[in-house]
């Protein structure tokens, strides 16, 4: 269902409470090593949630800002539903929360806007090696999803984007702990501007805690899921799938 800012904000309280690979080809070439990373990660990762709890990214000044911010991943969207999308500056937009709900939302961009933003300015550390601190603003995940009312079944969250890497769509995937985090937001804005294209217009997820490549751009539409399991290759993400990334990045 398609709902005003009212209604979402009436039904929506906030919800519940890197390695990289392609650097080191020969070993990733190894089957049984990329076995020993996989097996291995599950343990970082509840290792990691333990030590962190509920604690946040560390956040910036403003003079603290970065003077530029690269743009990772694709600078452009070859799409052509995309194109049109943005030649009308997203006038008829909207953003899909569907799955594993009992109510499907439909979300145009200024109903993004009406919603309760957050403001924070964080570090993207990217497995490129590189690192940039910017400024987002956006709605917060967990009240949207928890608007969306998730079943019992629903265990992650899905991030279909409108770009793709040689023919394959992209893709991430969190948890509900990270969707739920406060500082897990729909950016709609960067460093006091709408984004760009290359940043992700119109929206993209920031996850704070977690590496460049888990912050999904040009975010279309956001599925709950009880498995990643038969979703494109598995494993949660297109990095993860065809480069071997784990799929998390906790840092």
């Amino acid at each position: 269902m398609t709902l005003s800012r009212r209604k979402l904000i009436g039904m929506g309280a906030a919800g519940a409470g890197g390695l990289l690979l392609g650097g080191c080809d020969r070993l990733n070439a190894s089957s049984g090593f990329r076995d020993s990373l996989a097996s291995a990660e599950g343990l970082t990762m509840r290792a990691q949630r333990l030590l962190m709890g509920d604690a946040l990214a560390r956040e910036f000044t403003e003079r603290e800002m970065s003077p530029s911010f690269r743009v990772n991943g694709n600078s452009k969207v070859e799409d052509t539903a995309y194109r049109r999308a943005l030649a009308s500056g997203f006038a008829g937009w909207t953003l899909r929360v569907d799955g594993l709900v009992q109510r499907p939302l439909a979300l145009g961009l200024d109903a993004l806007k009406g919603l309760p933003q957050r403001t924070q300015i964080t570090r993207h550390d990217c497995v490129e090696g590189w690192s940039a601190i910017g400024k987002w603003q956006g709605p917060q995940l967990g009240p949207i999803l928890a608007a969306a009312g998730l079943l019992p079944e629903a265990r992650f969250a899905v991030f279909h984007c409108a770009d793709a890497f040689d023919g394959k769509p992209y893709y991430e995937s969190i948890d509900l702990i990270d969707a739920f985090h406060p500082q897990t937001i729909l950016a709609w804005r960067m460093n006091d501007a709408p984004l760009s294209e290359g940043h992700g217009a119109p929206v993209r997820l920031r996850v704070e805690r977690q590496l460049g490549y888990k912050q999904a751009k040009f975010v279309m539409r956001i599925e709950l899921r009880a498995t990643l399991a038969g979703l494109y290759g598995g494993k949660g993400g297109y990095w993860e799938d065809h480069r071997g990334y784990q799929w998390y990045a906790g840092i």
